[in-house]
């Protein structure tokens, strides 16, 4: 790839036996240095100060991972904002001047409100409901013009994963689907074939509905069963291009790591994908509020670091994340992942000012545990494998 040089925003922030401790992942990354995409525009919060997501979760894990030494400005890529026409490749273009128009405007009329899914369940308004959107959705495409052009790289995008968004609606908090837009510029610029694995909490309703009738692109979610979106059925196919796994809560380790090994890896290998697509949503950890499952954060860098042995043009992207602490932290582990790094290492007193900087408007934030802000790696969450992870597995794989 070709690097821009880092925007001042970069140099100026600095203020179990999981199979994760091992150093095997190394022998499956490519040669080229990974790429960090992201924006300015994210030291602003998106929302009111109510909304679940108005969280600083951007800017600190680029902080964090530059105080560990793992974030070289030549790695730092400024993602712009997709304009109306490149959003217009899947959304419809109505919805798109209506996001552009709302932020312009500063406000949501109530009829393009109710029509669009705008300012209403959770997709409020904020005074830059159309750029910050678009500039996420710029990096996915971005990436997806970058990987499509070599033959191996890997990219992560800690702003992308908003899975939910429809072609015409706001939904789950998400305006625009980077998602999407990020496969259809990997296709269009040449792809055969990408495969999109959600680890998110929620079910990634969004991307699944985008190609369920286009068997170019594969989909896999693990997802908390009966929470919303109420979507995600293991009986789901398309066209035979779609799986689910709904899992039970109380998810441990453990069972996150066989639903990995035994049902997604050898479908990714059936499919035998051009690029893969990871949504890393760090809500289904065990810290975050918003879902009943309990995993630690060495379960989501055990999925990524097992299934990116599936391609080698690899894009990564964040998602749902609703504990700032649990979220930075996750997510600059995976780009230590991503970088060869040794993830069970001790902060540094920056590292820890970063973390203890956070802020977050809810309960379980007034009384901070002493290791969100000292540590990296969270405790393994072993357990059992209950039988109906087994049955998933079973019926994915028929």
């Amino acid at each position: 790839f070709n690097h821009n040089p880092a925007p001042p925003i970069l140099s100026g922030l600095v203020g179990s036996e999981m199979c994760i401790r091992d150093s095997s992942y190394s022998n499956h990354l490519t040669s080229h240095s990974p790429i960090l995409i992201s924006n300015k525009i994210y030291q602003l919060l998106p929302f009111d100060q109510s909304h679940p997501l108005a969280l600083n979760r951007i800017m600190p894990v680029i902080g964090l991972a530059q105080s560990l030494n793992w974030l070289d400005e030549s790695q730092y890529k400024e993602s712009s904002i997709a304009s109306v026409n490149m959003l217009a490749r899947y959304h419809n273009v109505d919805y798109v001047e209506a996001v552009l128009s709302a932020e312009n405007n500063r406000c949501i009329p109530g009829t393009l409100g109710k029509r669009f899914n705008l300012g209403r369940r959770g997709n409020s308004y904020f005074s830059k409901i159309f750029t910050r959107p678009a500039t996420t959705a710029g990096a996915s495409i971005l990436a997806g013009q970058l990987l499509a052009h070599n033959e191996e790289g890997i990219i992560f995008s800690p702003a992308g994963g908003n899975h939910h968004a429809k072609k015409n609606q706001a939904a789950g908090f998400c305006i625009f689907n980077d998602p999407v837009l990020g496969i259809l510029s990997m296709l269009d610029n040449g792809l055969k074939k990408v495969l999109y694995v959600d680890l998110d909490a929620h079910h990634g309703d969004g991307v699944q509905e985008a190609f369920q009738h286009d068997d170019r692109v594969f989909t896999i979610s693990i997802h908390e069963k009966n929470r919303w979106p109420y979507t995600g059925k293991i009986s789901e196919r398309g066209l035979g291009n779609i799986r689910n796994l709904p899992v039970p809560k109380d998810l441990n380790d453990n069972e996150m790591r066989t639903l990995i090994s035994e049902g997604v890896i050898p479908l990714g290998e059936e499919f035998e994908p051009d690029a893969l697509v990871i949504q890393s949503g760090a809500d289904a950890l065990l810290d975050d509020p918003q879902s009943q499952l309990s995993l630690s954060n060495l379960a989501l860098w055990d999925a990524v670091k097992c299934l990116i042995k599936l391609s080698r043009r690899i894009l990564v992207l964040g998602g749902g994340g609703y504990n700032p602490w649990a979220t930075v932290r996750a997510w600059t582990g995976i780009w230590g992942l991503l970088n060869r790094q040794n993830l069970d290492v001790e902060l540094p007193l920056a590292a820890m000012g970063i973390l203890r900087g956070l802020e977050w408007k809810h309960s379980k934030g007034r009384n901070v545990p002493y290791h969100w802000s000292a540590n990296l790696m969270d405790s393994p969450n072993l357990g059992s494998v209950r039988p109906e992870i087994n049955e998933i597995i079973c019926e994915i794989r028929k």
